[in-house]
C-alpha cells in the first residue's frame, strides 16, 4: 500500500523539525583550528602560578535533543609573561576529577563512568590531560571572524594532549593581565574524534547519535610568583 504524499511530507517536516531542535540544543562556541603537534617556544619572563582553586575546564557533549555539561579540575599550571605578552605556559587537567553538572543516578552512576571508560577518556589508563602553549598573537575581529568570547584579545595556540594523542589547537581568548594576576576565558568547539574518542558519532544511530563536536570553556586564573 502506497503512502499518501501529504502524509510523507508531514512526516519529513516533523523529522526536519526534530533535527533542527537537536541542533538548537548544541552549544555554540568558536571553531578551534586543529593541526598537528607544534614545537614550543623558549619561555621567558615572569612566572605566574595557576590558581587551581579558582580555575576550571568546562565541557558540553551533546546529541539529538540533549546535552550534558561537566567540569574537570586543573591540578597545576604556569604562565610566563614578558612585558604584556604571554611567552608560554602549560596546565594539567585531572581527568578523573570529572564532575557532571546534571544530578541524578543516570548522570552520576551511568554517564560519568561511561565517559571515563575506554569509549571516551579511558581515565584508568590516562589519568591526566595537558595543554601547552605554543604561540600567542593579538586577536582582531572582522566581518567573517567574530569570537563568541566578549572582549577576545588574543589567539592562543597550544598542544592539547588527551589519551596520549597530541594535537595543536588555536582559539580566541579574553585575557586580563596586571602586575599580580592573570585571568583568561575561552569558549570553543573541538572534534573529539581527533583524540580517538569515536564512540556514538555514527549518524545512522538516530536519536542515539552523539556529536563529534564538544564545546570547551576555559576559565583560568593565575597569580604572579
Amino acid at each position: 500500500m502506497k503512502k499518501n504524499k501529504p502524509v510523507q511530507i508531514i512526516l519529513y517536516s516533523i523529522a526536519a523539525c526534530i533535527t533542527i531542535a537537536a541542533c538548537d540544543n548544541a552549544p555554540k562556541g568558536d571553531n578551534a583550528t586543529i593541526t598537528e603537534e607544534q614545537k614550543t617556544t623558549e619561555i621567558t619572563g615572569q612566572t605566574f602560578i595557576l590558581d587551581t582553586a579558582n580555575s576550571s575546564i568546562r565541557f558540553i557533549g551533546y546529541g539529538v535533543g540533549k546535552n550534558h555539561p561537566g567540569k574537570f579540575k586543573v591540578t597545576s599550571g604556569t604562565v610566563a609573561i614578558k612585558g604584556n605578552e604571554i611567552t608560554g605556559g602549560e596546565f594539567t587537567i585531572n581527568v578523573r576529577s570529572l564532575e557532571m553538572e546534571q544530578k541524578g543516578d543516570m548522570f552520576e552512576n551511568k554517564l560519568r563512568p561511561h565517559l571515563l571508560s575506554g569509549d571516551f577518556f579511558d581515565a584508568e589508563k590516562f589519568q591526566t590531560a595537558k595543554f601547552e602553549i605554543t604561540h600567542v598573537e593579538p586577536y582582531k575581529a572582522n566581518d567573517k571572524d567574530t569570537s563568541i568570547v566578549k572582549g577576545a584579545n588574543f589567539n592562543i595556540s597550544g598542544n592539547l594532549t588527551i589519551k596520549d594523542v597530541t594535537k595543536n589547537i588555536t582559539f580566541p581568548a579574553h585575557v586580563d593581565l596586571d602586575a599580580a594576576t592573570l585571568k583568561a576565558q575561552a569558549d570553543f568547539d573541538i572534534d573529539r574524534t581527533q583524540w580517538k574518542m569515536n564512540y556514538g558519532n555514527d549518524k545512522t544511530l538516530g536519536d542515539k547519535f552523539i556529536s563529534e563536536k564538544v564545546n570547551i570553556e576555559f576559565d583560568l586564573q593565575a597569580k604572579a610568583q
